[in-house]
């Protein structure tokens, strides 16, 4: 993984650019030392590692902006960083950028249950959001896997999904506004407390941007009302390409659940040795869950267990208690810290057409072979974003590069059969490389454009997104 050399100059001015943010930031907000930094050298994509320049944690929008400006001026490149939660090394500094994390930036600014909107800083952390609404029966619906940790900053810079979008949608489905500060400083209001803004729609071009158009320190969020009840049903299967099929038929039947999680055998194994949460012994399980009044989920389950029952599940079993249900989910959104008990993996997160699933699992499980390379897959199969979690041995030469590889040829089968590089993790470094085997040129040349409105001297999220083959005249300008 190549990644540009760092800018000389701006390193020898090291002393010069931490003075004048000291002036403009309280002295705990810059982080210069060495060994203080190193715990900002990485995020979730943990195989790349640089320790980056220095690290500042302003606490509001005025202290970001100030920040900038002199960043600006003195042309260094600033990685946004919001929880470190990114599975595609989207906040992996260069050794001649600054940091700007909004971890000190979790505040609630406002709440409006009668518009149902509710305004924060974006270093709040996901599910933190459902949590100050909670109380007056209303909920933040994008629910990652991450959502105990992740910020609304990365679900932004990402545009970030969960469990509960097939339903719900994504972030850009429940974001309302932001304050987002430009590289030099300029603070914009984008969008805001109500349902759509007139204009360009620039709201929708900054949710999934990745950092590349603006540091966003303010989001307004929709919040929704929480259902009466819901109920999630287990399905186990002998074969993945079975679930696949099975996944496709619920959807062609115009039921929409609010969510339709799937695993495999390697995923229902590892995640019941660590959660406990009563998975059968299957090569595959759905999980699929329906709300509503009690007569509404109980027409819902009745439909998608007569269409599993056609596809012969190994086992169907109905969550019958809060408890239950709570086990059931607990197994789902434990399942990439309890892979990693297993060793080292690297997490995809192609996109594909829902009926494309039986065949890509096939041709992943062919592909696992060819590689030699395990894989557990785990995912949203409702709206086809896929998870395989491709098992390694970092300390083992050459496994990182083989791993690389195959994640590689997986990707490019997702954009074969009319997906996609990415549903919610983005692109970072790990798709850099990836995006002309899914771009032309003209596109990635609109793309860029785009970028050059926003930040001409491309100082923002360095490295990240556009190959460096094709981008380097950009940065260079």
């Amino acid at each position: 993984m190549q990644m540009p050399e760092p800018n000389p100059d701006i390193l020898a001015r090291k002393a010069e650019l931490v003075a004048r943010l000291r002036k403009v930031l309280p002295r705990d907000a810059v982080i210069e030392d060495p060994v203080e930094t190193r715990a900002y050298e990485c995020d979730a994509l943990t195989a790349y590692k640089c320790p980056p320049l220095a690290v500042l944690l302003p606490a509001s929008t005025r202290e970001v902006s100030d920040a900038l400006a002199i960043c600006h001026e003195m042309g260094v490149p600033v990685v946004p960083r919001g929880a470190g939660t990114s599975l595609a090394g989207g906040a992996l500094p260069t050794a001649d950028s600054v940091i700007v994390g909004v971890a000190r930036m979790n505040e609630v600014l406002e709440t409006d249950y009668d518009n149902r909107f509710i305004r924060v800083q974006t270093g709040r952390t996901n599910l933190s959001v459902t949590g100050a609404v909670e109380e007056e029966g209303f909920f933040y619906a994008p629910d990652p896997s991450s959502q105990l940790a992740c910020a609304i900053a990365g679900n932004i810079a990402m545009n970030s999904g969960g469990a509960h979008c097939l339903k719900y949608g994504v972030t850009t489905n429940n974001l309302m506004g932001v304050t987002m500060v430009l590289m030099d400083g300029t603070v914009v209001e984008l969008g805001g407390a109500h349902l759509d803004a007139g204009g360009y729609d620039l709201l929708g071009l900054v949710c999934g941007s990745e950092g590349q158009l603006g540091v966003v320190t303010e989001a307004t969020l929709r919040i929704l009302r929480k259902p009466e009840g819901a109920r999630p049903v287990l399905i186990g299967f002998d074969s993945s390409e079975v679930a696949g099929a099975c996944v496709s038929d619920i959807i062609k039947a115009g039921v929409l659940p609010v969510a339709i999680e799937f695993m495999d055998r390697p995923c229902i194994r590892a995640t019941e040795d660590f959660a406990h949460a009563g998975y059968p012994d299957c090569e595959a399980l759905l999980i699929v869950e329906v709300e509503g009044s009690d007569p509404e989920i109980d027409e819902q389950l009745d439909l998608i267990e007569a269409i599993a029952r056609r596809h012969d599940p190994v086992e169907l079993r109905q969550s019958r208690s809060a408890e239950e249900s709570a086990a059931i989910w607990k197994g789902r959104k434990s399942a990439f810290g309890a892979m990693g008990q297993l060793g080292d993996y690297m997490c995809l997160d192609g996109t594909i057409p829902v009926s494309a699933l039986p065949h890509v699992l096939g041709r992943i499980g062919e592909m696992s072979q060819e590689f030699g390379l395990d894989v557990a897959n785990v995912f949203h199969a409702g709206d086809g974003n896929m998870h395989p979690l491709i098992l390694y041995d970092a300390n083992k030469p050459g496994d990182l590069e083989t791993c690389e590889a195959f994640g590689a040829e997986i990707l490019k089968l997702c954009v074969e059969v009319g997906g996609c590089l990415t549903g919610e993790h983005g692109v970072g470094i790990e798709k850099r490389d990836l995006m002309a085997h899914q771009y032309g040129a003209d596109d990635l040349s609109a793309q860029m454009d785009v970028k050059d409105v926003f930040d001409p001297r491309w100082l923002l999220n360095p490295a990240k997104v556009f190959p460096l083959d094709v981008s380097g005249t950009r940065r260079a300008a």
